[in-house]
């Protein structure tokens, strides 16, 4: 099972991790803080790797589809639904 999932991204943060839910320019999203500069991609690997961490999945699992040069950004996530939704609340 895939889920899609949208996020905000906030790079070179003091405090890095996942925050709230948040309404954003296309709807519901996802608040996540990464230290990461957005340069050559270190902060799209860093939201990589926080999420995958934090869902307790590989990194392969999780794949960005939409916004790769943007904050607001779009994921394709091999997760069930319902373990997405208890797992970020």
């Amino acid at each position: 099972m895939t889920c899609r999932l949208a996020i905000r991204v906030t790079p070179r943060s003091a405090k890095p991790g996942i925050g709230g839910w948040r309404e954003g320019p296309q709807g519901r999203e996802l608040e996540v803080r990464v230290r990461e500069a957005p340069s050559d991609g270190a902060a799209n690997e860093a939201v990589i790797r926080l999420l995958a961490d934090h869902l307790g999945i590989a990194r392969s699992a999780v794949e960005i589809t939409g916004g790769q040069s943007s904050r607001h950004k779009r994921l394709l996530i091999a997760i069930d639904p319902e373990v997405l939704a208890g797992r970020l609340g």
